[in-house]
């Protein structure tokens, strides 16, 4: 491979490619497809590599992890230009791990939308069509990963905000569970849902992302105490995985359906019962629009005129919802994880399903001007990663094959509660005999 900027994370660590080479590569990769997809929103190194697993590659994140004395500005008008004055604790693992930062990278307003519409930065194109979403919220996260702008990125993941861009791309992206990276100086969004996670372009480049960014931290209330394996160590392991052929071929569109079933077959697999979707969905959707009109009150007070028109939308339906009625969905929250993990996963890791049951849309077609239809549609977008969120566990979205518009086709796998190891390896197992992770937009 000629280019450097086509290796992934681990094959650059064991060729050795020197950070000056690398570095070389993502900027000219940048000049060429900043102008089509709009995925950067400042381009400088803003923390050198050094030494550590992942020292010298360089990686660009989502516009709303905080570095003192850099700019945040999370996507939006109202911070537009605002100066962080502490350190995101997921960039100072990457930082103790050695890797550079090279940039920050477009997404939705506040990370509160599907698609990667923006209305003050411009909207993130996808970089296998431009005219169609890259998915959001980590929309630039996404599009420059699949690019081979940048060799990773961080993106939060609320509702799909980490999977619907990897998988709109053609990327590698992990959902982690609630509590198993720290959220500190990280912009919030609903505390009861929002992870962070990496987008690259494997299950090993992930893994090796994770292992610096994973483990308990003070400062966040939910971090999680619990031990952190060595995830690349694990990514040899065995795995089992539920699937319901029946759904997807009876809810998913045909394309998407013929792939995922052909991708099954990699796996080792028995038939389990299918999460009820709907009521999970529906759940996460009122703690979300709950949670998120709470945290931004303030600005809705004062500042109402300066959110995008999507943003404020969503953020008025918040207060619409009943107390009552987000509490009742918070208290079923562990029923409904103990049905999961019993019913669904009791005889295997980790299970089956598209991570979008349609073919990537286009920008028209779920933007401001996307007519009546254009809220179902959206709705189709996000009816497959919205209830993993609702039950705290994580998910992997990788690709499996490319539609006939040429747009990518993911799978997900959903986990029990810190089994993102087993959902490492069953990925890693698939990419080790397909190529679909390594097939790269045309410039």
């Amino acid at each position: 491979m000629s280019d450097a900027a086509e290796l992934t994370i681990a094959e650059a660590i064991a060729k050795r490619v020197s950070p000056k080479e690398l570095l070389e590569a993502c900027r000219k990769r940048i000049e060429q497809w900043q102008p089509k997809i709009n995925a950067f929103v400042s381009q400088e190194v803003l923390k050198e590599g050094g030494q550590g697993p992942l020292a010298g590659i360089p990686l660009a994140h989502k516009d709303m992890f905080y570095r003192p004395g850099k700019v945040t500005n999370c996507g939006s008008k109202i911070r537009r230009g605002w100066v962080a004055k502490e350190l995101s604790a997921a960039l100072e693992g990457l930082d103790r791990a050695g890797a550079a930062q090279i940039g920050t990278l477009n997404m939705s307003e506040f990370a509160y939308n599907p698609t990667g519409h923006n209305e003050h930065w411009g909207d993130c194109r996808n970089p296998w069509k431009p005219e169609c979403i890259t998915g959001g919220s980590s929309s630039g996260s996404g599009a420059a990963v699949a690019a081979r702008c940048v060799f990773g990125a961080l993106g939060s993941d609320t509702g799909g905000s980490v999977r619907l861009p990897a998988a709109a791309n053609g990327v590698t992206g992990l959902k982690v569970t609630w509590g198993r990276v720290s959220r500190h100086g990280a912009l919030p969004l609903s505390h009861s849902l929002d992870t962070i996670g990496p987008l690259a372009r494997s299950a090993e480049d992930c893994a090796l992302m994770l292992q610096a960014i994973a483990g308990h931290d003070v400062r966040d209330a939910v971090s999680a105490r619990k031990e952190v394996p060595d995830y690349v160590a694990s990514l040899n392991r065995r795995v089992r995985i539920g699937i319901s052929r029946s759904w997807i071929e009876q809810n998913s569109h045909p394309e998407v359906a013929k792939a995922l079933l052909e991708a099954a077959r990699m796996f080792d697999l028995v038939e389990v019962e299918t999460p009820n979707f709907e009521a999970l969905s529906a759940h996460c959707l009122i703690v979300m629009q709950s949670e998120a009109s709470a945290q931004h009150a303030q600005w809705m007070r004062t500042r109402s005129q300066d959110y995008g028109s999507g943003t404020r939308a969503r953020l008025e339906s918040g207060y619409a919802v009943p107390a009552a009625t987000y509490l009742e969905s918070l208290r079923l929250r562990a029923k409904w994880l103990e049905e999961f993990t019993s019913k669904t996963l009791g005889s295997c890791d980790a299970y089956f399903v598209p991570a979008v049951k349609v073919p990537i849309p286009t920008r028209d077609a779920t933007g401001p001007q996307g007519g009546p239809g254009a809220p179902k549609l959206l709705g189709e977008v996000t009816y497959l990663t919205r209830w993993v969120n609702y039950l705290g566990v994580p998910a992997i979205v990788a690709p499996v094959g490319f539609d006939s518009n040429g747009l990518p086709i993911a799978m997900q796998l959903v986990g029990r509660p810190f089994a993102e190891d087993a959902l490492l390896a069953a990925v890693h197992a698939y990419q080790r005999e397909t190529d679909w992770h390594r097939r790269v937009p045309a410039g």
